[in-house]
């Protein structure tokens, strides 16, 4: 008690954090009742009959969803192999820089995609990958080869959803680790170079492992989102040419329960994805334990 009296003020100042936590996070937690149930809007979700295990049987044993969730499954590996270093070597990059002006500019301007909305980067990339007007494949077209439809192409149309999602958001991404090299000891670095240690072996026997804990926290994080979509990315891009290799989980769980207003299918869809996010990031943050002694908790 003598600990809260002391405290009351920091304990007031974290009474709006609950509430908000309480409204919006496990207030609506309600609402999972709608996988185990045939809702009916006119009945409610607690009038509305019990079905138990119904609309997972109907989740497994669909065609559409297997084909979704791989689909979801090869986009989140091929983000998080080439999306996951990507900040990490930015920042490395960036904080090699020698002259701060340079190092300032060269940071806003990797930021600046992340305050864009998909929706208008969807239409900036429409235009640049345009197989008629786009410089991309005007570029390819000087060099002899014939014009690609990035947008509408199966072949292609995961490669750009990669590439375009790395370009949105290295620059954000960045910060945690621009942050986290902040606080690497400068005198290693000096004794570094007193031992003969030229850039690369710093970065190597130094700065690497400096961010160390940053990075294992972030790989747990990135883990645990292999099957959280980039939604408002996939729902711009989407078009049906390409249904097949790019329709993922968030927008089928989108079309079932907005489009088709089902509801209770939808809502065991969300909670099968994130009863799988949860096992990614305890497995991936025990093995972080085991392997390296950092993790969430």
């Amino acid at each position: 008690m003598a600990s809260v009296r002391k405290h009351k003020l920091h304990l007031i100042m974290l009474i709006p954090v609950l509430v908000q936590f309480i409204i919006f996070k496990y207030g609506p937690l309600y609402g999972i009742l709608l996988a185990f149930k045939k809702y009916r809007i006119l009945k409610g979700i607690m009038g509305s009959p019990w079905v138990g295990m119904e609309n997972f049987q109907r989740l497994f044993t669909s065609y559409d969803f297997k084909t979704v969730f791989a689909n979801t499954v090869i986009i989140a590996c091929y983000k998080f192999v080439f999306g996951f270093p990507a900040p990490i070597i930015l920042a490395l990059m960036i904080n090699e820089l020698r002259f701060p002006r340079f190092k300032r500019v060269t940071q806003t301007i990797s930021y600046l995609p992340h305050f864009i909305s998909w929706v208008i980067l969807t239409g900036i990339f429409m235009e640049v990958l345009s197989p008629s007007r786009g410089p991309v494949n005007a570029l390819i077209r000087l060099m002899g080869g014939k014009p690609i439809y990035f947008l509408g192409s199966p072949r292609y149309f995961r490669s750009t959803l990669v590439v375009t999602g790395i370009w949105q958001g290295i620059g954000w991404g960045s910060i945690i680790y621009l942050a986290a090299l902040g606080g690497v000891n400068e005198e290693l670095y000096d004794a570094a170079r007193v031992d003969g240690c030229g850039r690369w072996k710093r970065i190597w026997h130094v700065t690497l492992p400096g961010i160390l804990p940053t990075v294992t926290i972030m790989l747990i994080l990135a883990v645990g989102s292999l099957v959280e979509d980039n939604f408002d990315q996939i729902f711009n891009l989407l078009n049906p040419a390409v249904y097949s290799v790019g329709d993922v989980l968030g927008t089928y769980i989108y079309r079932q329960g907005i489009t088709n207003t089902d509801f209770s299918y939808s809502t065991a869809a969300e909670l099968f994805r994130n009863i799988i996010s949860l096992v990614l990031v305890v497995s991936a943050n025990f093995i972080s334990k085991r392997v390296n002694e950092y993790g969430l908790w």
